[in-house]
């Protein structure tokens, strides 16, 4: 992450999803590259994943275990990571590719090259994924103001 073009913000705005996630009963799960050369999920945010799986193929769809690391009956895939250029957008390629709702959050992805993760985003969004902000993702889980959680997720957001 030391490498990563603007990696705090990256790192916090997918604390910020991974919370809320929490919050809402929303599952968590990770992937790690190559965890053994490159390290594990970072500190701030490697309590939050139900499972993790370590990994060496570059889209985790692809990975050994891929689909017993989703929850039963996952419907839309919340993505975020890094590289944006290199695992992310082979994973979303991926499971788009195998007919999934995917949904890519711009500002909890990231790339060493700003550039590399703009072209990612665009060839994401122009095969199909959704891209999306991670405060987006929040209000579309709370759906209402009325949510008994908004409070506690609208938190987050300061």
């Amino acid at each position: 992450m030391p490498a990563m073009h603007d990696g705090e913000t990256v790192i916090a705005r997918a604390a910020r999803l991974a919370e809320a996630a929490r919050l809402l009963d929303v599952p968590v799960r990770a992937t790690e590259q190559y965890p053994a050369g490159l390290g594990p999920t970072v500190a701030a945010l490697a309590a939050y994943p139900g499972e993790v799986l370590a990994k060496t193929a570059f889209s985790a769809a692809d990975a050994p275990g891929f689909p017993a690391l989703l929850p039963p009956g996952a419907g839309d895939l919340i993505i975020a990571g890094c590289e944006a250029h290199v695992c992310v957008l082979q994973t979303v390629l991926r499971l788009l590719g195998s007919g999934r709702r995917v949904v890519l959050v711009a500002d909890a992805t990231g790339s060493r090259d700003p550039d590399d993760k703009a072209a990612a985003i665009d060839r994401a969004r122009f095969h199909g994924a959704e891209v999306v902000t991670s405060e987006m993702v929040l209000f579309e889980w709370l759906r209402d103001a009325q949510h008994p959680r908004f409070r506690d997720v609208q938190k987050l957001l300061k």
